[in-house]
């Protein structure tokens, strides 16, 4: 290619010489040798980090004016999520210290982590996306929504001030605003939640929430289980089992229903925390109340959810 580019030049050199030199009369009869040439194109460098997005985003169910949608259609279980990037953005500028969980808190679902913060510190997008939803929202305070090209959103509530507005395009690692405790908060803290066409997912299914900023899986398969907080605690870490491909889902399906054999010294907490299932779950599926007697020898159903 640089060969190509010299002789043009050359060519063109020459025809401009031609017309004060006698000599040169016949040089832009060079340029007509390369009419007939064959010769490769130019390599484009192309960026393949950009999305290969094939829809338009902002096309369906776009409100801008309320943090919760109502779709049309229910999301089919198990649910595919995929993820073009390894990593993800940190929403906070600090060590990620999660002080409650997706999970039953008090009583009712907390659908989302928290992680600790300074009132002023600074908000950041976890991927690329677009801007939904940019306003005070109630029990949320000043809340930002952003909907990324795999379809997840994420929400970042009790902001102090915000940074963005509602059809802003961001990277990842863009200034969403800064953190505080507006809306329904004990103290200051970001409210994270991850939904996918309204649906609640555990934020710890799908990321690790350390100094790694790891997404668990280029894909995952979600079932139920990750969005629904009665089977989860708020006040640890559930015991993650990752779908990443179809054989593990239908691995996973094909499982027996568990079933855990009362012994002597157990409560129902012993049984939430040993099986990493709510008191909540336990007393709903087997029936009894958070008070019942449990009797040695008792065969108590662990809920496996699709």
């Amino acid at each position: 290619m640089k060969s190509l580019f010299s002789l043009l030049f050359a060519g063109f050199v020459l025809s401009g010489f031609a017309q004060s030199s006698p000599e040169l009369k016949q040089a832009h009869k060079i340029l007509d040798l390369f009419e007939d040439m064959d010769y490769e194109p130019m390599d484009v460098k192309v960026d393949y980090n950009q999305h290969a997005a094939t829809y338009d985003i902002t096309a369906e169910n776009w409100d801008t004016e309320h943090v919760k949608i109502d779709y049309d259609s229910p999301v089919d279980f198990p649910l595919q999520l995929t993820f073009q990037d390894s990593v993800y953005f940190s929403p906070i500028g600090r060590d990620k210290v999660i002080t409650s969980r997706f999970g039953w808190r008090w009583g009712r679902a907390h659908r989302g982590i928290d992680i600790d913060l300074i009132t002023g510190d600074s908000l950041y997008a976890m991927f690329d996306g677009i801007v939904r939803f940019a306003n005070y929202s109630s029990g949320h305070g000043r809340t930002v929504v952003v909907r990324h090209y795999n379809g997840l959103e994420t929400l970042y509530a009790h902001l102090s001030s915000y940074g963005v507005k509602a059809n802003d395009t961001v990277k990842a690692g863009d200034f969403l605003g800064k953190g505080g405790r507006s809306g329904n908060a004990r103290g200051s803290h970001l409210h994270l939640e991850m939904t996918y066409q309204g649906v609640h997912i555990n934020p710890e299914y799908l990321l690790k929430f350390d100094e790694n900023n790891d997404v668990n899986a280029s894909e995952l398969w979600v079932t139920k289980k990750w969005t629904r907080p009665e089977l989860h605690s708020s006040k640890r870490r559930s015991k993650l089992d990752l779908l990443t491909t179809e054989e593990e889902l239908e691995a996973y399906l094909e499982r027996p229903t568990e079933v855990y054999v009362v012994r002597k010294g157990d409560t129902l907490s012993r049984i939430s925390a040993r099986n990493n299932v709510s008191i909540t779950a336990l007393c709903q599926t087997n029936h009894i109340r958070k008070n019942s007697t449990l009797r040695i020898g008792q065969k108590l159903v662990i809920e496996k959810t699709l």
